[in-house]
Parts: C-alpha cells; sequence; structure tokens
C-alpha cells in the first residue's frame, strides 16, 4: 500500500510541476489559455498509448499461449494476431490526432 501511495504522490507531482512552471501573473494569462489545450492534449495522447499498450500486451501474450498450446494453428492465429494488432494501433492513431488538434485548436 505505501508503494502505491508514493505512485500515486510521485504521479501528481509529475503532472502538476510543469503547470507550476509556466505559470504567468494574471494580466498575461488572461489572454492565453493554451496550457489547458496542452495538458489536455498530453492526457489524450497518455491515455490512449496507456490502453493501446495494455491491449497489445495482452495480445501478444494470449497469441504466444495459444501458439505454444496449439502449434498447428498458428497460421491462422498469426493473420488473427496481425489484425488485432492494427486496430489497436489505430486507436493510438486516433489520441494523437486528438492531441493535435487539441494543440493546434483545429475545429474538428
Amino acid at each position: 500500500m505505501r508503494r502505491f501511495g508514493n505512485l500515486v504522490l510521485w504521479t501528481l507531482a509529475a503532472l502538476l510541476l510543469p503547470v507550476a512552471a509556466f505559470a504567468e501573473d494574471a494580466a498575461a494569462a488572461a489572454g492565453s489559455g493554451s496550457w489547458g489545450y496542452a495538458l489536455g492534449a498530453g492526457i489524450a495522447i497518455g491515455f490512449g498509448a496507456l490502453g493501446c499498450g495494455i491491449g497489445q500486451g495482452l495480445t501478444a501474450g494470449n497469441t504466444t499461449a495459444g501458439i505454444a498450446r496449439n502449434p498447428g494453428a498458428a497460421g491462422s492465429m498469426f493473420t488473427n494476431f496481425i489484425l488485432g494488432m492494427v486496430l489497436i494501433e489505430s486507436i493510438a492513431i486516433y489520441a494523437l490526432v486528438v492531441g493535435l488538434l487539441l494543440v493546434f485548436r483545429i475545429p474538428a
């Protein structure tokens, strides 16, 4: 439990430190609110990459286990594995596009 507390503490510190580093006075900040877009883009890309990493790990692990159990079905499993990886990776690309839309403020 202590390790989880340390992980949460350091994660919050890593997320909030850049916000404090780029802080501006109230007069200068009134005209520009770009840090919110950058933070949103970072969160969108981060969650997209996190989900894709977990999905790809599970897909690769389960495909490897299936091939180890039944080596004769490796050809059809590999085809499904590649198709699954492509679909999972498309989610990461969508997250990148959303992040870029947020950073450059292009209307969707």
